[in-house]
């Protein structure tokens, strides 16, 4: 029965359009369903199997996939005409203001970039389902806090927000002018003594 079930949750897998949940897949079973625990049991197998193959399955937020093998996806890449969308420096920095640092306020954020981070913006990440409001700061205009979403964790491939890479610490910029000795340039001192 353990092979079967494999083939049953591999042909799922194979041709679901968005992960599924363990849940999701004891759904499709009439009685007696599969326990989780065999479901599980199945997917370590699937997964074993993937071993040598192009393929993997991956575990996401919202469930599981087969998937390419990243080390494979500059092959399958040169099938598509179409070039992988690139987002702008603001949208990549503002996504990653969000996701390192929420909930999150949008007057947070330019404060933070230091420029104004347009509604249009705001909207695209909110359309891809990648950020969503979670709630208002309790401050005068209670304005919207923002965080990522499920959708946001499995497109990057994460389970967790955990799981995304540190912050490399950065050095406070006082500090750095306080190491740094400025000295006036020679000739400014120089026509500063011939002003006098």
């Amino acid at each position: 029965m353990e092979n079967k079930l494999s083939e049953i949750l591999e042909a799922l897998l194979l041709s679901a359009s968005r992960p599924i949940s363990v849940d999701d897949m004891v759904k499709v079973f009439e009685d007696p369903k599969p326990s989780k625990d065999e479901i599980r049991n199945a997917l370590n197998s699937i997964d074993e199997d993937c071993t040598n193959r192009g393929i993997e399955l991956k575990r996401i937020a919202s469930g599981y996939r087969l998937q390419v093998k990243q080390s494979l996806s500059e092959f399958v890449a040169k099938l598509w005409e179409e070039k992988p969308q690139k987002f702008s420096k603001a949208t990549l920095e503002t996504l990653s203001l969000i996701a390192y640092k929420q909930p999150i306020t949008r007057g947070e954020i330019e404060e933070i970039r230091g420029v104004t981070v347009g509604t249009q913006l705001m909207r695209g990440l909110m359309e891809r389902g990648w950020v969503k409001i979670v709630g208002q700061r309790d401050v005068p205009g209670r304005p919207s806090l923002y965080a990522t979403t499920k959708e946001f964790l499995d497109y990057f491939g994460l389970q967790h927000l955990r799981e995304l890479p540190e912050l490399p610490s950065l050095p406070d910029l006082k500090s750095i002018e306080l190491e740094l000795p400025i000295e006036e340039p020679e000739s400014s001192q120089e026509n500063t003594q011939t002003l006098n």
